[in-house]
């Protein structure tokens, strides 16, 4: 095998388009990250079909709310992972029930709701069309748009920055593994891992399916929601709207920062 890159930091999203939490370690489960994306409002109004989710690009304000899980030991990883991963050839780990993965939300003025509270819903659709109905939904599986995991290099970060002559906060871009190559400084390399297969750490493997398709949400700053289009636009022009890349899981585990990632023959 040879080492590709090296884990920098990882992170999960609890509700899709809300702020990011970065975690010394997570469950890569074949549904996605354990903990990741498990709740997202629907939109009965969504203009999109195949696309049902209220989101930051509708409303930017969503990404400074805070979600935390109420019982962050329990939301870590499945209740019976270890006890699975024990049984040959390697039993698929249960996922927690409701009161593991429930979780409370920091709105941006300080007061803490539980994501189930009707007056989230209120403040989200703030200043947005009346039309918009909202409602909770709660997976066990990862929310996603396209595929379970993602993973960007800091170097395509660092590229896009050099394009844009902008200071970007690589939470733009809502990967769940951000890695530096070991023996690359070249941007926008991972594409050439497209249709490799890959270790992280011991045991997780997966799968790069595809370059990670972009839209107007690398436009939005994760701190401020402030839009500036120029981001994306800059990224569809030289990059043909891709930057990062997509992976299935084919190996459960659990994956550390510091972790190698490496090639799989």
């Amino acid at each position: 095998m040879e080492t590709v890159g090296i884990v920098k930091s990882l992170w999960r999203y609890p509700v899709k388009s809300m702020s990011g939490e970065q975690m010394p370690e997570i469950f890569l489960g074949f549904s996605g990250v354990y903990g990741d994306r498990v709740y997202a409002f629907k939109n009965s109004a969504a203009t999109r079909k195949g696309f049902p989710y209220f989101n930051a690009p509708v409303q930017p304000q969503m990404l400074l709310y805070r979600p935390k899980f109420r019982n962050p030991e329990r939301a870590l990883r499945p209740p019976n992972l270890f006890e699975a991963m024990s049984i040959a050839p390697g039993v698929t780990p249960a996922n927690g029930d409701s009161e593991d993965l429930i979780l409370d939300v920091l709105t941006p003025s300080g007061e803490t709701l539980s994501v189930d509270d009707s007056r989230l819903i209120e403040m989200l659709l703030l200043g947005i069309n009346e039309k918009n109905h909202l409602t909770l939904v709660r997976s066990d599986r990862a929310l996603t748009d396209c595929r379970p995991v993602s993973l960007i290099s800091l170097q395509t970060i660092r590229q896009i920055e050099t394009e844009t002559k902008l200071q970007l906060d690589k939470l733009r871009f809502r990967a769940n593994v951000y890695f530096d190559f070991a023996s690359s400084n070249e941007g926008f390399a991972e594409d050439n891992l497209v249709g490799r297969r890959l270790r992280i750490g011991s045991l997780a493997e997966i799968m790069v399916l595809e370059r990670d398709p972009r839209c107007k949400m690398i436009s939005l700053d994760p701190e401020t929601g402030d839009h500036n289009p120029e981001i994306f636009r800059s990224v569809a022009k030289l990059h043909s709207a891709t930057a990062g890349i997509y992976c299935a899981v084919l190996v459960e585990g659990i994956i550390k920062e510091g972790d190698k990632i490496e090639t799989v023959n």
